[in-house]
Protein backbone atom coordinates (compact mmCIF):
# COMPACT_ATOMS: atom_id res chain seq x y z
CA UNK A 1 0.00 0.00 0.00
CA UNK A 2 1.77 3.24 -0.76
CA UNK A 3 1.92 6.31 1.49
CA UNK A 4 0.74 10.13 0.25
CA UNK A 5 2.51 12.94 1.55
CA UNK A 6 0.77 16.03 2.44
CA UNK A 7 2.77 18.98 2.96
CA UNK A 8 0.11 21.83 4.17
CA UNK A 9 1.85 24.99 4.67
CA UNK A 10 0.31 28.54 5.65
CA UNK A 11 0.91 31.34 3.59
CA UNK A 12 3.51 33.83 3.99
CA UNK A 13 2.87 37.21 6.52
CA UNK A 14 0.27 40.15 4.73
CA UNK A 15 1.84 42.76 7.09
CA UNK A 16 -0.77 43.40 9.61
CA UNK A 17 1.08 44.33 12.41
CA UNK A 18 0.65 42.92 15.97
CA UNK A 19 -3.60 43.32 16.88
CA UNK A 20 -5.08 40.75 15.52
CA UNK A 21 -7.76 41.65 13.04
CA UNK A 22 -10.29 39.29 10.43
CA UNK A 23 -8.97 39.15 7.69
CA UNK A 24 -10.66 36.14 5.71
CA UNK A 25 -11.00 36.79 2.02
CA UNK A 26 -9.88 40.25 1.29
CA UNK A 27 -6.98 39.86 -0.89
CA UNK A 28 -3.88 41.14 0.40
CA UNK A 29 -0.41 40.59 -1.02
CA UNK A 30 2.62 39.06 0.29
CA UNK A 31 4.40 41.58 2.58
CA UNK A 32 8.60 41.59 2.22
CA UNK A 33 8.68 39.51 5.22
CA UNK A 34 6.24 37.29 3.74
CA UNK A 35 7.86 37.02 0.39
CA UNK A 36 10.75 36.09 2.60
CA UNK A 37 9.03 33.22 4.30
CA UNK A 38 7.93 32.41 0.83
CA UNK A 39 11.67 31.87 -0.40
CA UNK A 40 12.25 29.58 3.10
CA UNK A 41 9.70 27.63 2.07
CA UNK A 42 10.65 27.01 -1.42
CA UNK A 43 14.18 26.11 -0.27
CA UNK A 44 12.72 23.73 2.76
CA UNK A 45 11.04 21.84 -0.31
CA UNK A 46 13.41 22.21 -3.38
CA UNK A 47 14.54 19.16 -2.89
CA UNK A 48 10.81 16.99 -1.95
CA UNK A 49 9.67 15.80 -4.84
CA UNK A 50 6.53 17.15 -5.22
CA UNK A 51 3.82 16.39 -7.98
CA UNK A 52 1.41 19.47 -7.49
CA UNK A 53 1.13 22.12 -5.38
CA UNK A 54 -2.47 23.60 -4.46
CA UNK A 55 -3.53 26.96 -3.54
CA UNK A 56 -6.61 28.91 -2.43
CA UNK A 57 -7.31 31.21 -5.11
CA UNK A 58 -6.39 34.56 -3.02
CA UNK A 59 -3.48 37.04 -3.80
CA UNK A 60 -1.41 36.01 -0.22
CA UNK A 61 -1.50 32.08 -1.17
CA UNK A 62 -0.86 32.11 -5.28
CA UNK A 63 1.75 34.11 -4.19
CA UNK A 64 3.51 32.01 -2.08
CA UNK A 65 2.79 28.71 -3.76
CA UNK A 66 4.18 30.39 -7.16
CA UNK A 67 7.72 31.11 -5.15
CA UNK A 68 7.70 27.09 -4.14
CA UNK A 69 6.74 26.33 -7.58
CA UNK A 70 9.28 28.14 -9.64
CA UNK A 71 12.10 25.23 -8.82
CA UNK A 72 9.82 22.17 -9.42
CA UNK A 73 8.59 23.88 -12.60
CA UNK A 74 5.06 23.03 -12.31
CA UNK A 75 2.33 25.39 -12.03
CA UNK A 76 0.15 26.03 -8.77
CA UNK A 77 -3.23 25.26 -8.98
CA UNK A 78 -5.69 27.33 -7.29
CA UNK A 79 -8.80 26.53 -5.59
CA UNK A 80 -11.58 28.51 -4.67
CA UNK A 81 -12.61 26.01 -2.05
CA UNK A 82 -9.71 26.87 -0.20
CA UNK A 83 -9.78 30.16 0.24
CA UNK A 84 -10.00 31.37 4.10
CA UNK A 85 -12.99 31.20 6.39
CA UNK A 86 -15.40 33.88 5.73
CA UNK A 87 -15.91 37.08 7.98
CA UNK A 88 -18.39 38.85 6.67
CA UNK A 89 -19.58 41.77 8.08
CA UNK A 90 -16.52 41.84 10.56
CA UNK A 91 -14.09 40.91 7.67
CA UNK A 92 -11.31 43.86 8.28
CA UNK A 93 -12.27 44.80 12.06
CA UNK A 94 -9.72 44.17 14.75
CA UNK A 95 -10.78 41.78 17.13
CA UNK A 96 -11.06 44.64 20.11
CA UNK A 97 -13.44 46.67 17.67
CA UNK A 98 -15.68 43.28 17.53
CA UNK A 99 -15.43 43.03 21.26
CA UNK A 100 -16.51 46.21 21.86
CA UNK A 101 -19.21 46.62 19.30
CA UNK A 102 -20.86 43.41 19.82
CA UNK A 103 -20.04 42.19 22.93
CA UNK A 104 -22.93 39.29 23.00
CA UNK A 105 -22.11 37.99 19.38
CA UNK A 106 -18.35 38.10 20.36
CA UNK A 107 -19.10 35.86 23.60
CA UNK A 108 -21.50 33.43 21.29
CA UNK A 109 -18.64 32.96 19.00
CA UNK A 110 -16.36 31.80 21.17
CA UNK A 111 -18.59 29.59 23.52
CA UNK A 112 -19.80 28.12 19.43
CA UNK A 113 -16.41 28.35 17.70
CA UNK A 114 -17.38 25.60 15.20
CA UNK A 115 -21.09 26.69 14.41
CA UNK A 116 -21.28 30.19 14.92
CA UNK A 117 -21.94 32.60 11.62
CA UNK A 118 -20.95 36.23 11.74
CA UNK A 119 -23.57 38.37 10.29
CA UNK A 120 -23.08 38.00 6.27
CA UNK A 121 -20.15 35.27 6.99
CA UNK A 122 -19.69 31.49 7.57
CA UNK A 123 -18.78 29.35 10.17
CA UNK A 124 -16.09 26.89 10.84
CA UNK A 125 -18.33 24.19 10.67
CA UNK A 126 -19.45 25.78 6.82
CA UNK A 127 -16.08 25.74 6.05
CA UNK A 128 -15.24 22.13 7.14
CA UNK A 129 -18.00 21.39 4.37
CA UNK A 130 -16.44 22.80 1.28
CA UNK A 131 -12.22 22.13 2.47
CA UNK A 132 -12.32 18.69 3.24
CA UNK A 133 -14.28 17.09 0.14
CA UNK A 134 -11.52 18.71 -1.76
CA UNK A 135 -8.51 17.81 0.65
CA UNK A 136 -10.28 13.67 0.49
CA UNK A 137 -9.81 14.31 -3.65
CA UNK A 138 -6.55 15.11 -3.20
CA UNK A 139 -5.44 12.68 -1.18
CA UNK A 140 -7.49 9.64 -3.11
CA UNK A 141 -5.33 10.55 -6.25
CA UNK A 142 -2.18 9.01 -8.34
CA UNK A 143 -0.19 11.90 -6.91
CA UNK A 144 2.37 10.59 -4.13
CA UNK A 145 3.40 14.31 -2.78
CA UNK A 146 1.46 17.24 -2.77
CA UNK A 147 1.57 20.67 -0.96
CA UNK A 148 -1.56 23.03 -0.26
CA UNK A 149 -0.73 25.94 0.64
CA UNK A 150 -3.83 27.48 3.15
CA UNK A 151 -4.53 29.91 5.36
CA UNK A 152 -4.79 29.61 9.18
CA UNK A 153 -8.56 28.67 9.67
CA UNK A 154 -8.44 26.42 6.65
CA UNK A 155 -5.17 24.49 7.81
CA UNK A 156 -6.78 24.24 11.43
CA UNK A 157 -9.91 22.74 9.74
CA UNK A 158 -7.62 19.92 8.05
CA UNK A 159 -5.60 19.10 10.85
CA UNK A 160 -8.92 18.72 12.99
CA UNK A 161 -9.95 16.31 10.11
CA UNK A 162 -7.00 14.09 9.71
CA UNK A 163 -6.37 13.94 13.62
CA UNK A 164 -10.44 12.77 13.97
CA UNK A 165 -10.87 16.10 16.34
CA UNK A 166 -13.67 17.92 17.20
CA UNK A 167 -13.91 21.62 15.38
CA UNK A 168 -13.95 22.86 18.83
CA UNK A 169 -10.82 22.14 19.17
CA UNK A 170 -9.45 24.11 16.26
CA UNK A 171 -7.69 27.12 18.04
CA UNK A 172 -5.47 24.53 19.87
CA UNK A 173 -3.43 24.28 16.84
CA UNK A 174 -0.93 27.26 16.27
CA UNK A 175 -0.37 27.93 12.32
CA UNK A 176 2.16 30.81 12.05
CA UNK A 177 2.88 32.61 8.63
CA UNK A 178 4.92 30.46 6.31
CA UNK A 179 4.93 27.28 8.62
CA UNK A 180 5.16 23.61 7.42
CA UNK A 181 2.99 20.63 8.52
CA UNK A 182 3.65 17.43 6.83
CA UNK A 183 0.86 14.98 6.64
CA UNK A 184 1.04 11.29 5.63
CA UNK A 185 -1.75 8.49 4.51
CA UNK A 186 -1.05 5.28 3.96
CA UNK A 187 -4.88 3.67 3.16
CA UNK A 188 -7.66 5.65 4.97
CA UNK A 189 -5.30 6.42 7.96
CA UNK A 190 -3.89 9.68 8.76
CA UNK A 191 -0.84 10.66 10.31
CA UNK A 192 0.53 13.77 11.22
CA UNK A 193 3.90 13.63 10.96
CA UNK A 194 4.79 17.13 12.51
CA UNK A 195 2.84 20.26 13.43
CA UNK A 196 3.75 24.11 12.77
CA UNK A 197 7.39 23.49 11.92
CA UNK A 198 8.64 27.07 10.96
CA UNK A 199 11.14 27.11 8.81
CA UNK A 200 14.55 29.15 9.37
Amino acid sequence: MSKKFIYLLRHGDIGLGKEKRYISQTDLPLSVLGEQQANLLKEKLSRVPLDSIYCSDLARSEQTADIIAAVHQIKPIARQELREIRMGDWEGQLFSEIRAKYPKEFRERGEDIANYTPPGGESFSDCYQRVIPVLENLSKSNETTIAIVGHAGVNRVILCHVLGMPLENLFRFEQSYGCVNLISKEGSEYRLNYLNYIVT
